[in-house]
């Protein structure tokens, strides 16, 4: 198995702090573990049980932390499943199965069985978004909508640029801090307290963590065309990380039923999006 955390002190201080973070979690929720056949997962369920299933896919070297600007929106109308995924940064199995494989099609189907859902809509960022599509193209039939942001495996991943990072990771918090300005953007000049410490949060996880470096499998023309069900892609023209346009050219090509909203001046994180993921799920579930 992967050796994900650069130690046992780091992976400590980082599952520790999360846990405090998740006493903040804004809406009443349940934190569970369910068992897979990668391993332990972590899952937190809010918003009411009758409501139609909605899960949350995280990106990459974070974890669900990343929703809590999101959930008490969308916990209003849907029964929320914000899960970790496995191999990542939060409190699932450290396993990294293939990608180019059913492997994480088949933990997401022990995942659901677990959590008693045979149909949902799936919400997925980066890492999260090739998940989401990922495991649509595998079993549409289990799959209501989709929406995704920045989506890994559709345009052309810029590999280059994601080594051109890596030396900037070893020059110390300056360093660390750049690269994430790099991809994420710059922070707030004035951050306020909650913002902080979610900042601080992400820089302790990239302080301790190991992220993958690896080329995501592109999904090819007849996979993504397996894509029936109600699609919106959330897009930055200006990601570093992959190429945005030919998503874009791609997904409207492919995909009978998509919404694709292109912002020219974003880049590969997309914030305020909340409203506009709720009225698509609400339209189409």
């Amino acid at each position: 198995m992967a050796r994900i955390w650069k130690s046992t002190e780091g992976e400590h201080a980082v599952h520790e702090r999360y846990l405090q973070l998740l006493t903040h979690w804004p809406v009443p929720n349940r934190q569970l573990r369910v068992p897979t056949r990668e391993g332990e997962t972590f899952v937190i369920a809010s918003g009411p049980e009758d409501a139609p299933a909605v899960l949350l896919l995280h990106g990459s070297m974070a974890n669900s932390a990343s929703w809590m600007a999101d959930i008490s929106v969308w916990a209003a109308h849907f029964r929320v499943f914000a899960v970790d995924l496995i191999g990542d940064a939060g409190l699932s199995a450290p396993s990294r199965p293939p990608l180019d494989s059913e492997a994480h099609a088949l933990w997401l189907d022990d995942a659901m069985q677990a959590l008693a859902i045979t149909r949902a809509s799936i919400v997925g960022v980066s890492l999260g978004g090739w998940l989401t599509l990922d495991y649509a193209t595998r079993r549409p039939e289990r799959v209501r909508s989709i929406v995704v942001l920045c989506p890994a495996g559709v345009g052309r991943q810029r590999i280059g640029f994601v080594f051109k990072l890596a030396p900037l990771r070893l020059l110390g918090a300056w360093g660390r801090r750049k690269a994430a300005e790099i991809v994420l953007g710059r922070a707030p000049a004035d951050p306020s307290p909650a913002v902080r410490f979610f900042a601080d949060f992400m820089a302790l996880i990239h302080r301790h963590f190991r992220p993958r470096m690896v080329k995501f499998p592109v999904f090819a023309d007849n996979a993504l065309q397996r894509l029936t069900m109600p699609a919106m892609a959330i897009l930055g023209g200006k990601d570093v990380l992959f190429d945005s346009a030919s998503t874009k050219q791609r997904l409207e090509r492919n995909l009978a039923r998509v919404e694709v909203h292109y912002l020219p001046e974003a880049g590969h994180y997309i914030p305020g999006q909340t409203q506009t993921v709720l009225e698509f799920l609400r339209r189409v579930n």
